[in-house]
């Protein structure tokens, strides 16, 4: 069970703080049933989850993990799935970005450059869902990092690019 005050990733929605835990008073809560009251960092609202939520929660990557994750980027797979079938690599996306791993989304990122790089030299664009996805990605990616190191998500590019310049 995380505590009031941690951050985590919940979900899709990404990296949030525990305000309270406890029982809900409000309609359609379960009783006798726990729940996190969560504020995401980098949207407005409120989420109310229960304790033992199926979603998936992990807690935000520590200042060292980010950075050995930046270091790895570099060695990171892009070799692209299918690409000729648009409804496989379209699935495989939606699974890099539901596992909301850090490892995942920076493959998914370098996958879809790799192939706007190919789509480039055809004189072609990305289509849509892969820029969604990459947008997505990315978003993801840089609200954690940018919440592990301190920093806004914003400065997260510029930061990864400074790391990892000879």
């Amino acid at each position: 069970m995380y505590q009031i005050g941690e951050r985590i990733i919940y979900g899709s929605t990404g990296v949030c703080e525990i305000k309270e835990i406890g029982p809900l008073e409000i309609q359609g809560a379960k009783k006798g049933v726990d729940y996190y009251t969560l504020s995401p960092v980098f949207q407005e609202g409120r989420i109310f989850a229960p304790v033992d939520t199926s979603v998936y929660i992990r807690p935000v990557l520590t200042r060292d993990e980010a950075l050995n994750l930046i270091r790895q980027i570099p060695d990171i797979n892009e070799d692209i799935p299918d690409d000729s079938n648009p409804r496989m690599l379209n699935d495989y996306y939606r699974v890099c970005l539901k596992s909301g791993d850090c490892l995942d989304l920076v493959r998914l990122v370098r996958v879809i450059y790799a192939k706007e790089k190919r789509a480039e030299k055809k004189g072609r664009h990305l289509g849509q869902v892969d820029e969604r996805s990459m947008k997505r990605a990315e978003e993801m990616l840089h609200n954690e990092l940018a919440c592990a190191l301190g920093i806004k998500p914003d400065d997260v590019r510029g930061f990864i690019t400074e790391m990892l310049e000879p």
